[in-house]
């Protein structure tokens, strides 16, 4: 059975790439264009991992993985922000929000699916 994805992230471009490169890797993607789409999507879908940009409408990155996280039925599911932060900063959220990995935009898509394979397989 495939590997489900979802990808939270308010930019079209960004969603198109990551879509088509985790759909040639064999994985199932589903999509959201906001925290509160993406955490009804959750819900929904039982992603094996998600893939969430921090700076969205509506509810940022932040606060949708903060409520994954301390969602019992959800915290096991692994999260990866998207981010065009870098440095320091970005490592401590990582930290303070129980994230499992960070990737920096614009990112290397083998990057990407290494860090994706780390997590699910």
């Amino acid at each position: 059975m495939k590997k489900k994805i979802l990808i939270i992230d308010d930019e079209p471009d960004v969603i198109k790439i990551v879509d088509f490169r985790l759909k040639s890797a064999g994985y199932k993607v589903n999509m959201a264009s906001d925290g509160r789409e993406g955490i009804e999507s959750i819900k929904k879908e039982r992603p094996d991992l998600i893939l969430l940009d921090i700076r969205m409408p509506v509810m940022d990155g932040y606060e949708v993985c903060r409520r994954i996280k301390s969602d019992e039925e959800f915290s096991g599911i692994p999260v990866i922000f998207l981010t065009a932060s870098s440095g320091a900063t970005i490592k401590d959220k990582v930290s303070e929000y129980m994230a499992d990995d960070y990737i920096i935009k614009p990112f290397d898509s083998e990057n990407l699916l290494k860090k994706v394979k780390n997590l699910i397989g």
